[in-house]
């Protein structure tokens, strides 16, 4: 149940967020992004900058012609410049085109930005809040102040930095947004400030725009709420300059999971995760796997005592449960596993582990450590693992046996293009298979001729495609001498996975990932016929 008033959400992904090095919307990519957030249950998404350029002037002509069920568009702009008439200022004309029936404008609050950045006086910039909030109210619009450098100012002379927002809310203002602009601001110290702004200006809408300068843009929008703000101003994914904005995929589950305040649609909070993963898709950004909430991570469980704890009670190390917010639950392997990860694991692999004894969980254990041990990790190797296992169990029965591979890296001449030529040489079913592969990395070169040595007795190897290709460095310190691991991400088209390769000699622990990859894929299709 609530415990107070709903808190709107104000998304600024596709103008604050942005300007994030790295971050760019195709015009396509921006509508998708709106329609997702209105389905979602956010308030105000502010579309962008009006009077930047031709492309954002545009997205607003055709969002207009789009039906939106809850979000409210925002356009964005700043206050008339300094000694220029509000009807004169191209900028102001430009929010007006955009025919929004939300204008959000930026002003300054913080003396050093009027005298240093504007190189005006006091005076003249109270009277450009005043000018161009009224002039919007004037002409229909609902006016959202965002007061620049908020903190920063309050800090530095809190009765200019009130006085400033009284000219906001004079004019028409129908709500104060705080901007910790530079994101120095610590969480009591907005907490404070934002109860002196609700004090002073009664009956007017508070709102946070926090940036993540420090790592704390989220807990400032949440100390900023406590204190009475009803509008939070953030970021998906956290995206934005410098550092990010405030994270919104991390400050809507706090909002609405640990303070019982409603901020999107009934019933979307479980479908977050998959919101996250889908903004960064459109972005073309890896997901950060641990992220509050939403990332890969969140919910890992690594540890023997954590693991066995979380299978007795999920209570005992999760602070809410993953499906409330779109995840699942990870069981990691590692060298910190107990019993309690193995047969996690195990159980994930099929019903014919259901019935593993505890000397065989000890058994695959002990050899896990000791795989580890040589720097092998199985966390996103599920392919290796459960060769692992089966060997483990004395389960496992050879597809075939290497005689032997060698691979010749050549380059001829400057302008040339270098090449690798595989060799090799199986046993399979008695029988010698000596194949060739040639291709411009040793690696595909070594794939290519082992497909073709199998291809006679294994048609399906065929289907197998290598999806992801990883190499880590283990020890720089030893330089080229160092141990690498490889990870390897194979697909048949229906199923994927993991297999991982660890040795000083790139190529071998290419190797290694490459032959568990193709023995994994014939180990299901085995079990597939049975």
């Amino acid at each position: 149940m609530s415990n107070g008033e709903r808190v709107d959400i104000y998304d600024s992904t596709l103008r604050d967020g942005a300007q994030a090095v790295g971050i760019t919307f195709s015009q396509s990519g921006k509508m998708r992004f709106v329609h997702k957030l209105d389905e979602f249950g956010v308030s105000f998404i502010e579309a962008g900058y009006p009077g930047s350029n031709p492309k954002d002037m545009q997205f607003f002509e055709d969002l207009r012609k789009e039906k939106l069920s809850t979000s409210k568009i925002v356009g964005f702009g700043s206050t008339r410049r300094a000694n220029t008439d509000v009807a004169d200022d191209t900028f102001i004309h430009a929010l007006l085109k955009a025919e929004t029936e939300f204008c959000a404008i930026y002003g300054k609050t913080w003396k050093l930005h009027v005298t240093d950045v504007l190189r005006t006086t006091y005076e003249e910039n109270g009277q450009m809040i005043a000018d161009t909030v009224g002039y919007l109210r004037e002409n229909g619009r609902r006016v959202f102040f965002d007061a620049e450098h908020f903190f920063s100012g309050y800090k530095d002379d809190a009765e200019f930095a009130l006085k400033m927002l009284g000219y906001a809310v004079d004019a028409g203002a129908e709500a104060l947004v705080l901007c910790d602009t530079i994101g120095g601001a610590l969480p009591w110290e907005v907490e404070e400030a934002t109860r002196v702004v609700r004090e002073t200006f009664p009956g007017v809408i508070v709102g946070i725009h926090a940036h993540n300068d420090c790592g704390l843009g989220a807990a400032n929008s949440i100390a900023a709420v406590r204190a009475g703000a009803l509008q939070v101003q953030g970021c998906m994914n956290g995206y934005g300059e410098r550092t990010g904005n405030a994270n919104l995929t991390t400050i809507m589950p706090t909002l609405e999971l640990k303070m019982g305040r409603k901020c999107i649609a009934e019933g979307k909070l479980s479908s977050l995760s998959s919101l996250s993963l889908y903004v960064d898709d459109l972005v073309n950004q890896r997901p950060d796997i641990r992220a509050p909430f939403v990332g890969e991570t969140a919910f890992s469980h690594k540890g023997g005592a954590h693991v066995a704890g979380v299978q007795r009670n999920p209570l005992s190390f999760e602070h809410i449960t993953p499906e409330s917010v779109g995840n699942s639950r990870q069981i990691i392997l590692s060298e910190l596993a107990g019993g309690a990860n193995v047969v996690h694991r195990l159980r994930q692999l099929g019903r014919e582990y259901d019935n593993v004894t505890k000397e065989e969980v000890r058994e695959i254990l002990a050899e896990l450590k000791v795989r580890e041990g040589d720097g092998y990790t199985f966390e996103s190797a599920d392919g290796s693992f459960k060769l692992l296992a089966q060997k483990a169990l004395n389960k496992h029965k050879p597809f075939f046996n290497l005689d032997s591979f060698r691979v010749i890296i050549e380059k001829r001449g400057e302008n040339k293009i270098c090449m690798s030529e595989a060799t090799v040489k199986l046993n399979v079913n008695g029988e010698t298979e000596h194949t060739v592969g040639e291709a411009e990395g040793p690696v595909e070169a070594l794939d290519i001729a082992l497909r073709k040595a199998l291809a006679r007795f294994y048609p399906t190897i065929s289907d197998v495609t290598l999806s992801d290709f990883r190499v880590r460095i283990l020890d720089p310190k030893d330089a080229t001498a160092a141990t690498t691991r490889v990870l390897i991400e194979s697909t048949d088209g229906s199923k994927s996975w993991g297999t991982v390769g660890v040795s000083p000699n790139i190529i071998e622990a290419s190797w290694q990932a490459l032959l568990d990859s193709v023995e994994y894929k014939l180990l299901l299709d085995e079990e597939n016929q049975g």
